[in-house]
């Protein structure tokens, strides 16, 4: 009984890594000709994430995330609180976020 509580916990903290979500989001504060979209590819790369980054005409950063639930969270600590070393992070807004079933975008990316 003790065995089967100890696999069952490890199946399910397993599971929860191989779990595959899907997020945007949009930063706000300086982060527009700091270098923030480079650094962000960098991150997302880095941590084996897909997804795109891309500038917006109201001086905001916004992209998509996908990947492991676990990397994905780290990738939103970045961008909440680290970005680029010019960068100043006012806000960081994630919405849509659901799981996925497979990546639908491969490779990260900047986006013009």
């Amino acid at each position: 009984m003790f065995l089967s509580g100890i696999l069952f916990c490890l199946f399910t903290v397993a599971m929860a890594e191989n779990k595959l979500t899907s997020v945007d989001f949009e930063i706000f504060g300086n982060v527009q000709g700091v270098c923030f979209r480079m650094y962000t590819e960098d991150q997302g790369q880095s941590l084996g994430l897909s997804g795109w980054v891309k500038n917006t005409r109201q001086g905001t950063v916004v992209g998509q995330i996908q990947g492991p639930q676990d990397k994905v969270n780290d990738m939103k600590v970045w961008l909440r609180s680290v970005g680029s070393p010019s960068s100043r992070i006012d806000r960081a807004v994630f919405s849509n976020q659901r799981d996925i079933s497979k990546l639908e975008i491969h490779g990260f990316s900047t986006r013009y």
